[in-house]
């Protein structure tokens, strides 16, 4: 086997999406383990808390699991050309759970200034939601040109400000211990995790975009060979 071919061999195992699912896998286990265990815990305290606002929340959290647990198959170039109705359909979900989902979480965070909650924890909430909004409804409106590649650059931007911040808030504040340092302190995670979504996902997206060229560029040079 020459180089070149092992290099190809390598570079297509080496792919954005592959890192991000990993990633992804990991927040989302800290997340359930840390954060979100009272789900199968009915005397956690933290339902007081709920409460008052319950039945937003259920669709909410539906809309937004959805979303999340779907979101990662839209990136996936086996089922898209295997599967094509499930691609879809999994499509058409996701952007329902972000169109349910988001103006909710906006309602509930303004709902809770009933309570105490600062009006800024309101603002950065609507600031994300209408983030995740105008992605995912720019995505979806591509594929209906039949817009497939900026289609796809704008479901990465959605997920990335979606969901990926929802459980790098999370994470940052469960592993740093900010969670116990007041809403000071978990606002300035929120917005920095939010300000960052955007850049992350054109990153990804540039590195995606290079690691496509690649492969092409080193079968080309064995071919040559």
């Amino acid at each position: 086997m020459s180089t070149a071919s092992v290099t190809v061999q390598r570079v297509s195992w080496l792919k954005p999406k592959y890192l991000v699912f990993a990633l992804v896998g990991l927040m989302l286990a800290y997340v359930l383990r840390h954060n979100e265990s009272f789900l199968i815990n009915a005397k956690d305290p933290v339902w007081q808390h709920y409460q008052p606002f319950k039945w937003w929340l259920l669709p909410h959290g539906l809309a937004g699991a959805c979303a999340l647990l779907l979101g990662p198959m839209q990136f996936s170039d086996a089922l898209r050309r295997r599967y094509t109705r499930l691609h879809r359909i999994a499509g058409r979900i996701y952007v329902a759970g972000a169109l349910i989902a988001a103006p909710l979480g906006i309602y509930i965070q303004h709902f809770q200034e009933r309570f105490g909650a600062p009006r800024s924890f309101s603002m950065a909430a609507a600031s994300h939601g209408s983030l995740w909004i105008v992605t995912t409804a720019i995505a979806f409106g591509f594929i209906l040109k039949g817009k497939v590649q900026q289609h796809r650059q704008w479901m990465s931007r959605s997920f990335v400000v979606g969901p990926m911040v929802f459980l790098a808030v999370r994470v940052v504040l469960g592993v740093t211990g900010l969670e116990n340092r007041g809403p000071a302190a978990i606002e300035t995670v929120v917005w920095v995790c939010l300000a960052s979504s955007v850049l992350l996902a054109d990153i990804v997206l540039q590195w995606q975009e290079s690691s496509r060229t690649r492969p092409a560029r080193a079968k080309a040079v064995a071919t040559a060979q």
